[in-house]
């Protein structure tokens, strides 16, 4: 029998720190992590809400819409009619001006009176919105109700500078923000009388039972209940039925040893790969050579015949193709292989970080990587 035997490489550095994580992985049994509720899950009904707006930013010095942007020409006549202000459409400029949508994001539990900042974008080919002011606008949400308005100026993290054909810009000048320009002028009523419904955020099976256990046994047996993997509803005992704030502030704070699936993240970009500790390897055997094609292209001159008088030079190039494969001796990775253990099995064929989620996604199709495969 015949033994082959790999002789020693130097692993590419990405690779030799993989090496190393996996044996560490390996060496040390990984120790459950409990995570409270609070990181699991979230409340149905306790949530963000969508806001814009459309208004006009004034006060920019000749960096605003130009006479094709026909919409903000009539936005601010319109205003000035709001105003008592009368003019006459051909002689309005609108340099100075710049139509914009207005966004922002409503928090749940927020009240009225309460200041929030806006993002303000351009609509028409206004080149920048430094040094504007916002004027009122309504911020709504999806049901056409009025939530907010918003005002103030505009503040841009750049600059768009320039003379003639000279320009100079710095970031993005045609969005900004208008620091606490939002005032909340009504709030989102949220329900929490009744049965509690907690949704994970990663539905599983396993952890939401996990929840329901952890939640009993807090609260009492048949508190809790999983409808779905991705839901658990929680019926308030006697002692918290009038005070939902001091159950919610019990619920979050539990811990819960959260399952997670097997998943393998790699950026070709970076080289970097990330692998769970529940990643297994089944036997696989890795064959990887690479392909090197050279073509040169040499000058070569060409004479006329003897005694030609029509004849001239011609400079000409030659060219030539060479390609030459790399031979590389398969590699086994054996049954219940671990992260190092794969990390080896590729450093040794030499595979770069192209070659990585190449090989990695062949694995994954062979059905030889129990695991999610990810690639950024």
């Amino acid at each position: 029998m015949t033994t082959h035997t790999l002789t020693p490489r130097i692993f590419p550095p990405f690779l030799a720190a993989l090496i190393g994580i996996g044996m560490a992985l390996s060496s040390t049994q990984v120790s459950a992590a409990e995570v409270r509720i609070k990181d699991l899950a979230h409340v149905e009904g306790v949530r963000d809400n969508a806001l814009i707006g459309y208004g006009l930013v004034v006060g920019l010095s000749g960096t605003g819409d130009t006479e094709g942007a026909m919409f903000t020409k009539q936005s601010l006549i319109s205003m000035l009619a709001r105003l008592g202000v009368r003019v006459d459409p051909r002689q309005v400029r609108v340099r100075n001006v710049a139509a914009v949508m207005v966004t922002s994001t409503l928090p749940a539990f927020v009240r009225p009176g309460s200041k929030i900042d806006v993002a303000v974008s351009a609509v028409g080919d206004a080149r920048s919105l430094s040094g504007g002011t916002l004027l009122m606008t309504p911020l709504a949400g999806p049901d056409g109700q009025t939530y907010m308005v918003a005002q103030g100026a505009v503040q841009v993290g750049g600059y768009d500078v320039g003379a003639g054909e000279v320009r100079r810009v710095k970031n993005q000048t045609t969005h900004g923000r208008v620091p606490a320009g939002g005032t909340v002028e009504r709030s989102v009523k949220v329900d929490l009388s009744g049965p509690v419904r907690l949704s994970l955020k990663e539905p599983d099976f396993t952890t939401a039972q996990r929840l329901v256990t952890a939640l009993n046994g807090a609260l009492g047996d048949g508190a809790a209940k999983a409808t779905d993997p991705a839901q658990v509803e929680v019926t308030p005992p006697d002692e918290f039925k009038d005070n939902p704030v001091m159950l919610l502030s019990k619920v979050e704070s539990l811990l819960v040893d959260a399952d997670q699936k097997a998943r393998i993240v790699i950026s070709e970009r970076t080289g970097t790969v990330v692998a769970g500790a529940d990643v297994r390897i089944r036997p696989v055997v890795i064959s990887h050579g690479g392909l090197a094609v050279k073509v040169d292209a040499s000058p070569v001159l060409s004479q006329p015949g003897p005694l030609s008088l029509q004849g001239q030079s011609i400079q000409d190039r030659q060219r030539t193709v060479e390609a030459t494969e790399q031979q590389k001796e398969p590699v086994l990775v054996p049954a219940a292989a671990t992260v190092a253990d794969l990390q080896k099995a590729l450093a040794a064929i030499g595979a770069n970080p192209r070659d990585l989620v190449s090989i990695l996604q062949a694995m994954k199709a062979a059905g030889a990587i129990d695991a999610e495969l990810e690639v950024m």
